[in-house]
């Protein structure tokens, strides 16, 4: 018996021994461990800076009624179920939801405490937000071309093989080759995942000096948030602004933004997390879209090249490398872009249900905050419907 309870002592000493190792060898995972899935307000643990608001905001118009029939339109959800859409929005736990068109707002819905003025994160929503300065830094000749390789501008990483041969089109196209491994396939591979290292950890610097390569560059699509975040760390190095600089002097004071946006950095004076670390409100997350819808204008000012918007939201003759729903959206220069159908739709998404959905051929913009969202893709229909255009699903 005495016997027995040396082991089991032994055991349980080793096994404190072993997790205090491994939090002292990986401390981000204590992070990861209190925090797991991260929500709407996990990115406030970490340092925050600010892009300030425009000194003149553009207000959307505001209808005296609001469009009610919209409760009750029929969408399908995540299920392929067909629901209202009142009944879509709660049982995707959506905490804002805007409706725009014609810049005139003709439909919203919030939940839990939110408002069209409440600071949230966006998660990958922020990659998109990436692809945008990315073009106004090809424009202002900040950044000199695609083609570049990523050690011309971050010298540092010459001393990892990895980037040797990695261009900044890569990065863009999401087919830099570098290893990553995503948070699917239960609880264990996801504590352990590349998704919650690059989210948690406070040195992601140091995580990219360690990175390899897994595919040569230019070869094989996988979604990562490496690539966007090694693009902010360019953008940084080729402005000598920080990200949050940037965005503010060439996009939100630009466009009358009513409200300040926040990026997260991996600590103080640190890189800025630009793959899933980006907070903003929905009135002002919807001039992001109209300024794409107005391609790239605001005031008659071009404010993002119109050649790179239309470089953003249209693949052409390139094979799609993705295809996810039925709409078989696939990922170019950091936006969904759908292939199927009567398109010409395109939309930044965040997980847990992140959205903001931009119609050209209706001129129509969806802005969704959501805790899970209820799946699907509900918002061509809407846009389709307000529009008084066709629209069905795909069969099978």
């Amino acid at each position: 018996m005495k016997t027995f309870k040396k082991i089991l002592l032994f055991l349980i000493y080793a096994f404190f021994l072993s997790l205090f190792a491994l939090f002292l060898w990986k401390p981000y995972l204590l992070n990861v461990l209190k925090y797991r899935t991260p929500g709407a307000e996990t990115y406030k643990i970490f340092p925050q800076e600010i892009s300030h608001k425009s000194d003149s905001a553009f207000h959307f118009i505001r209808s005296a009624r609001q469009r009610s029939d919209l409760d009750t339109l029929h969408v399908l959800d995540g299920n392929n179920q067909s629901v209202p859409l009142k009944e879509y929005l709660k049982n995707g736990a959506v905490n804002a939801f805007i409706v725009i068109r014609n810049d005139s707002v003709l439909y919203e819905k919030y939940d839990k405490g939110y408002r069209d003025s409440t600071l949230t994160t966006i998660f990958s929503g922020a990659k998109s937000m990436i692809s945008i300065m990315i073009g106004q830094a090809l424009n202002d000749h900040s950044i000199k071309s695609l083609n570049e390789k990523v050690t011309e501008y971050i010298p540092e990483l010459k001393s990892n093989p990895a980037f040797q041969e990695i261009t900044l089109k890569n990065l863009l196209d999401m087919n830099s080759g570098l290893e990553f491994q995503d948070a699917v396939g239960g609880i264990v591979k996801a504590f352990f995942s590349d998704e919650a290292k690059y989210y948690y950890t406070d040195d992601m610097e140091a995580q990219l000096m360690k990175v390899k390569l897994v595919n040569k560059p230019g070869t094989v699509w996988k979604y990562k948030s490496i690539d966007p975040i090694v693009l902010g760390w360019v953008l940084q190095k080729a402005t000598g602004k920080s990200v949050a600089q940037y965005f503010e002097a060439n996009v939100w004071k630009q466009i009358g933004t009513q409200y300040n946006a926040t990026w997260g950095l991996d600590q103080v004076n640190g890189l800025t997390n630009t793959a899933s670390r980006f907070q903003v409100t929905a009135i002002d997350f919807a001039k992001i879209g109209r300024l794409y819808l107005n391609k790239g204008k605001y005031k008659g000012k071009q404010i993002v090249p119109e050649s790179w918007v239309n470089q953003s939201i249209n693949i052409g003759a390139e094979k799609p490398a993705s295809a996810k729903g039925w709409q078989k959206s696939a990922h170019h220069y950091l936006w969904w872009i759908p292939q199927e159908g009567d398109n010409g739709d395109y939309a930044a998404e965040g997980m847990l249900g992140q959205r903001l959905y931009i119609d050209p051929k209706t001129n129509t913009i969806i802005v969704q905050f959501a805790d899970h969202g209820a799946g699907n893709y509900p918002y061509r229909k809407i846009s389709r419907y307000l529009s008084g255009l066709p629209f069905s699903y795909p069969k099978g």
